[in-house]
C-alpha cells in the first residue's frame, strides 16, 4: 500500500475531530483536499474507512484498523525524533496530556514551568470528563494522563502526585454551618448538588455514602465544579467539591465546609500510563519534571 506519512496523520485528525472539516484546518489544507486525501486513502485499503451519520463521522473497522496503526506508527516516529534531539541535548517535540476536569486548577501552573524551562516543546492538553480520559487511555491516545480515580480493569503505571481532598460545602446560611459532628443523617433533607455519574468526585462521594448508608432524598446533577460551586453560593443545595474546585481564584464567604463525618474524603492524585508502554523521552522529562515539583510543594 501506498500512502504517505502526511495522510496518514490526516486520518488521525479525522479520528480525533470526527470531522472531515475539523481535521482539514489541523493539518492547515483545504477541505476539499482532504477529502480527495481521504478518499484515496480508502481506494488504497480498499475498503470504506468511515461513515457520516449526522454530520458526524464514524470509523468503520477498516477506519479503526487503521487508525489505530497510524497511531502507532507516528508515535513512533516522535519518540525517534525526540530522542535524537535528546543526543543532542536537546528537549523539544510534541507533548500529549490528558486530564479531567477538576485537574485543570492545577496542571496549568506545572505545563507553564515546564514550558518555561524547555520553549521548544509543544502541549497538546485536553481537559475532558472522567468518561472521555479513560476512553483516550484506553485507546492510547497521549502520553500521560491526569485522574483521581483510574480505571480499576486496566494495568497501569501509575505515580501518586498530590492529596485531593473533597469536602461537603454548604451555603453560609445553612442551619448546621459552623456546627461540628454533623451526620449525613442530618442532611438528609437538603438538596445535594452532584457531579454527573461517572467522575471522579462523583464515583467517591457514591461509594461513602453507600458506605455510611446514606441516600440523598433529592438532589441535582450538574456537568462542572464552576455550576455546582455557584449552585451551592445561590442556596441551591449543599454538594462535595474537591479542594481546588473550592480555593481557585479566591475563597467564595458565600460557601463554608461542613464538619461531617466521613470527609473530607480522601482521594488523590494520580499521573498514568499503561504498564508496558515505554515512555517518550520528552513524556519521560515531563514526568520527571511534574514529581520534582510536586516534591518541591510538599517539603515547602
Amino acid at each position: 500500500m501506498n500512502i504517505s506519512f502526511r495522510q496518514l496523520r490526516l486520518f488521525l485528525a479525522l479520528a480525533d475531530t470526527g470531522s472531515v472539516s475539523a481535521a482539514a484546518r489541523r493539518m492547515h489544507v483545504t477541505q476539499p483536499t482532504a477529502s480527495m486525501q481521504l478518499k484515496d486513502m480508502a481506494e488504497t485499503v480498499g475498503l470504506p474507512l468511515y461513515d457520516v451519520i449526522s454530520r458526524k463521522v464514524h470509523l468503520t473497522q477498516a477506519g479503526e484498523e487503521l487508525a489505530r496503526t497510524a497511531r502507532t506508527m507516528v508515535d513512533e516516529w516522535e519518540s525517534f525524533e525526540q530522542r535524537m534531539a535528546a543526543i543532542q541535548g536537546l528537549a523539544r517535540g510534541r507533548l500529549r496530556v490528558a486530564v479531567v476536569s477538576t485537574a485543570k486548577y492545577f496542571i496549568p501552573g506545572l505545563l507553564g514551568s515546564f514550558c518555561d524551562r524547555y520553549p521548544e516543546v509543544d502541549i497538546s492538553l485536553e481537559v475532558l470528563n472522567r468518561d472521555h480520559v479513560v476512553n483516550r487511555l484506553r485507546a492510547n491516545m497521549d502520553d500521560l494522563y491526569v485522574m483521581s480515580m483510574p480505571p480499576d480493569d486496566l494495568a497501569l503505571e501509575d505515580d501518586i502526585l498530590m492529596p485531593n481532598p473533597l469536602w461537603l460545602v454548604a451555603p453560609a446560611s445553612h442551619p448546621l454551618a459552623g456546627q461540628g459532628g454533623i451526620t449525613l443523617a442530618q442532611l438528609a433533607g437538603s438538596r445535594f448538588v452532584l457531579r454527573e455519574r461517572g467522575s471522579g468526585t462523583r464515583m467517591a462521594t457514591d461509594r461513602t455514602f453507600r458506605q455510611q448508608g446514606f441516600e440523598p432524598n433529592s438532589w441535582l446533577e450538574l456537568g462542572s465544579n464552576e455550576a455546582i460551586r455557584e449552585s451551592v453560593a445561590s442556596k441551591l443545595g449543599v454538594a462535595v467539591l474537591s479542594s481546588h474546585a473550592l480555593s481557585c481564584g479566591h475563597s467564595d464567604p458565600r460557601i463554608v465546609r461542613l464538619d461531617v463525618a466521613g470527609f473530607p474524603i480522601q482521594s488523590q492524585w494520580h499521573l498514568v500510563w499503561p504498564k508496558g508502554r515505554q515512555l517518550s523521552p520528552l513524556a519521560g522529562v515531563f514526568r520527571a519534571h511534574v514529581l520534582a515539583q510536586m516534591r518541591g510543594m510538599a517539603t515547602d
